[in-house]
């Protein structure tokens, strides 16, 4: 077991009103920044040009509600932040029905749910509501109030590097951009935050970690634009986290190739579990811009239910009764689990010629008989015959069905008796 509280994190990051900009941004790094020590802060102001994006005003948002004309408040961002259009323009007026209803944003499949609408580059104001609120609006008119502003600013993000003995790079990517929604916004920054937590404590990390906390979509932009000289040149396997918390299934989403270390890595750890494979064509979240042709790095993402696929995606209803800490837990111990294949894939070299004799070393039984024990030797044997300098641990698993780790153990055993050695060696 992990033993980080990932839902209690979540907990108390739900009620933060978080958005592509602003103060919920910075709270929510606050929080983050005290649970990793090594985590550091960046911002860059508005009108910032990152590639083919510029950075827009920074939003404030400090009230929004529609009463009716009785003093009635019936719809009141205080209640749940999903309920004003992220980045509404302010407001303040008495309107008649017909007018509010322009500016109105319900799912009538989905009557008891909020959704969540944004309009980052485009100036208009809104309110989200269900659509028995919305039903129940009767009214000749109604007072709306959006007490916010958009102003000159900045946007902020973070990131966390833990250096290795090597200068190659594993990424971890997630978002932190979006109000009070469980499954797509906060299971991302806590489960990162537990692996960076874990990471910081391996005393021998062959690779580096670059651990990022951004906005989604322009914050990746902003990071590459800053970085990509070095994470082209040392970046060998990434994964974007979001959507990690519910039981429910397992996803994965591939590199634009498909066959990254971060694909291969991945789908090893995956065979056990029942899970859905998606196609890059898939795509939503910050992949879009690490896989980008320009950019071409090897970023993949491993899900439990995969973002735009579960009917609580962008509504209320993704709250802390659908994310679980046992989906946590879950998706913890598989990213986890491919960190470590991904430490210990490496290709090795048989050193002795012909099958070694394992008896004098006490790795073959010193009787000879069918059983569990000849399985056992088996598998050893089989391991070795694919020890030839050019097949790495995760080809090697794949070939003898056995799992990764159980590959990873073999090699280790085999390297202390000098059986095998690293390729290159």
């Amino acid at each position: 077991m992990n033993n980080q509280p990932m839902h209690q994190w979540a907990q108390d990051l739900w009620p933060i009103c978080r958005s592509l900009t602003g103060q919920g941004v910075r709270d929510t790094l606050d929080y983050l920044g005290k649970l990793i020590p090594e985590m550091r802060r960046h911002s860059v102001p508005t009108g910032y040009q990152a590639f083919d994006w510029t950075v827009p005003k920074e939003w404030t948002i400090r009230e929004a509600y529609i009463d009716d004309m009785r003093g009635n408040r019936v719809i009141d961002f205080k209640r749940n932040n999903l309920h004003v259009l992220g980045y509404s323009t302010p407001v303040n007026a008495v309107i008649s029905r017909n007018d509010l209803e322009k500016h109105l944003y319900s799912l009538p499949d989905q009557p008891n749910a909020i959704p969540y609408v944004t309009s980052y580059y485009s100036e208009r104001w809104g309110f989200c509501l269900s659509e028995k609120q919305r039903t129940a609006l009767t009214g000749d008119q109604y007072k709306v109030v959006i007490d916010s502003d958009l102003h000159d600013g900045v946007i902020d993000f973070a990131d966390v590097i833990l250096p290795g003995e090597r200068k190659e790079e594993i990424l971890l990517s997630t978002y932190i951009c979006h109000p009070s929604m469980a499954n797509n916004e906060l299971s991302g920054p806590v489960v990162t935050t537990a692996l960076a937590r874990w990471l910081a404590t391996v005393t021998r990390r062959k690779y580096t970690y670059r651990i990022v906390f951004i906005p989604e979509t322009i914050g990746s932009v902003i990071y590459l634009s800053q970085n990509l000289k070095e994470m082209q040149e040392r970046t060998i396997a990434g994964y974007v986290v979001t959507c990690v918390g519910d039981e429910r299934a397992w996803s994965f989403l591939p590199s634009r190739s498909g066959e990254t270390l971060a694909d291969r890595a991945a789908l090893a750890v995956l065979r056990d579990r029942e899970h859905k494979v998606y196609s890059f064509l898939d795509r939503g979240s910050d992949e879009r811009q690490y896989c980008a042709p320009t950019v071409d790095l090897p970023v993949a993402s491993i899900m439990r239910s995969k973002y735009g696929t579960f009917p609580e995606y962008h509504t209320s209803l993704d709250d802390l009764q659908f994310v679980t800490p046992k989906g946590l837990e879950e998706s913890f111990q598989a990213y986890r689990s491919c960190i470590e294949l991904i430490e210990h894939n490496e290709m090795w070299r048989a050193t002795t010629y012909g099958e070694p004799q394992l008896g004098k070393r006490g790795l073959y039984p010193d009787l000879s008989r069918v059983g569990s024990a000849q399985n056992d030797v088996r598998k050893r044997m089989n391991f070795l015959a694919h020890c030839d300098g050019e097949t790495d641990i995760i080809g090697i698993s794949e070939l003898i069905g056995v799992t990764p780790s159980a590959c990873a153990e073999l090699a280790q055993l085999f390297h202390e008796h000098d059986l095998i050695r690293p390729s290159g060696q």
